[in-house]
């Protein structure tokens, strides 16, 4: 993008840079207009920085299979951020000025010089001397002891340099506003399988931890230049990462706990119950409500719920292991792009929302444990209080059987994919066979 920014500085120079992915396309002839409209405004468009549409993909399957519809995030976080300052800059479908992406601070005297491009300029040029001066501007050296990846264009070293650029414009007194068209603005092409769904979220979670955990920590990069909440409105996504290790916790223990005769929580019939049954109830709830009002399907809010598990307990939780390491000086930062073409077997298979495996990767070794591991604990829990074996009453266990129910609930594509599928897109026995094998060590695990 700095190399877009330069070369067309000798080209139109245009007060206006419009950014879209290499896989987008626009969908709606008034994008632009619409975009103007913000920046033209007679009373709040001095302050707009950037103009910011959703992100929106034409491939998504009716159910949402893997979770990447944005329905929500695009309806109610993404909105809700534009009342608090503006949504951050997802890195396409955004409209900035040309001077903000050269490190431009806002002022209340600010004013857009709408015809200062090149317009006089350009007669007196030749193409020829155009041409050489944008190839120097192309160059890869040009940027060597100069401020650009720093004040000036994207922010380089992270995996996800537009929301760091993004929290940089607003911490220079930009604002920015979010335009969600009837019409989407622009369309793209979403992860139409679950390695290329892990991928892109391992890279989204890695990147926005980075963050957090560096000096443009919302909370401190943003202090005293942004409101508290548009500050925790950016820590929503830069805590995705650490949020793999409390649902660790919870895909387990309580399985572990429930088949070794532990009870971890109140009493079903003990007042004290009332808290677990509220947040459980409420939260799903209004999740359902949320989806349900943003045109989701039933299914796919549920497929939507077991893509959340499925990316906390892997893509997560590689992203938090992977930025220690990097912190520590273990290993470096790598930015790898998401694949977005599937062979004709995979693409049927997506199309027919039959999830796909296919591979031995230590993402699939986790589900596939984790699985396993919840299905035992349930088998193996209902027969000891059946039995009378713990002389324990039923109520002691509910919340627990509860849990560990509705994991095997929504495991239930994994454990298809593990027995009942002859495809090719079906988990490798061998991924199957090292997950008993984890199965096996947890039951050697005691529970304090």
């Amino acid at each position: 993008i700095e190399t877009q920014i330069r070369v067309s500085s000798v080209i139109s120079n245009s007060p206006v840079i419009m950014n879209v992915d290499c896989d987008m396309y626009s969908n709606n002839n008034d994008t632009i207009r619409d975009a103007l409209c913000f920046f033209l405004d007679e009373e709040m468009g001095h302050k707009i920085g950037f103009v910011q549409y959703p992100q929106n993909y034409n491939n998504m399957t009716k159910n949402n299979l893997y979770g990447n519809s944005l329905h929500v995030i695009n309806e109610v976080e993404m909105g809700g951020m534009d009342s608090l300052g503006g949504p951050l800059y997802v890195g396409t479908g955004c409209f900035h000025r040309r001077e903000i992406l050269c490190g431009k601070r806002f002022t209340k005297d600010y004013q857009e010089d709408w015809n200062g491009g090149i317009k006089g300029r350009i007669q007196d040029t030749s193409i020829g001397e155009i041409e050489e001066k944008a190839k120097s501007l192309a160059t890869c050296t040009y940027e060597h002891d100069t401020q650009w990846g720093d004040e000036i264009g994207l922010k380089y070293g992270c995996p996800v340099e537009d929301v760091i650029t993004g929290l940089a414009i607003h911490c220079r007194g930009w604002e920015s506003v979010y335009s969600n068209p009837t019409r989407p603005a622009f369309m793209g092409l979403g992860p139409t399988t679950l390695a290329q769904t892990l991928l892109q979220h391992k890279r989204w979670s890695e990147g926005s931890f980075s963050i957090f955990l560096s000096k443009y920590c919302p909370f401190l990069f943003g202090h005293g230049k942004t409101n508290l909440r548009h500050q925790m409105g950016y820590c929503i996504y830069g805590l995705w990462a650490p949020n793999s290790l409390p649902t660790l916790y919870y895909v387990v223990i309580p399985s572990l706990a429930l088949l070794k005769g532990i009870p971890l929580f109140p009493k079903i019939t003990s007042p004290w119950i009332a808290p677990f049954i509220y947040a459980f109830c409420v939260k799903n709830m209004y999740s359902l409500y949320e989806a349900l009002s943003c045109g989701d399907t039933l299914k796919g809010w549920w497929n939507g719920q077991r893509m959340w598990l499925v990316k906390r307990i892997t893509s997560f939780l590689f992203g938090a292991i992977d930025t220690v390491r990097k912190l520590l000086g273990l290993s470096k930062m790598t930015f790898v792009v998401t694949p977005k073409v599937s062979v004709e077997d995979e693409s049927k298979r997506y199309e027919e929302e039959i999830m796909e495996f296919g591979s031995s990767t230590p993402e699939y070794v986790i589900i596939a444990t984790i699985a396993l591991l919840n299905l035992v604990c349930l088998l193996g829990g209902l027969s000891q209080i059946m039995t009378g074996a713990w002389n324990i009453h039923l109520d002691a266990f509910s919340p627990q059987l509860i849990l560990c129910g509705m994991l095997v609930i929504t495991n239930m594509p994994f454990y298809e994919a593990m027995f009942l599928r002859n495809d090719k897109g079906k988990i490798p026995f061998t991924v199957t066979l090292a997950s008993f094998g984890f199965v096996m060590l947890d039951f050697l695990v005691p529970i304090v």
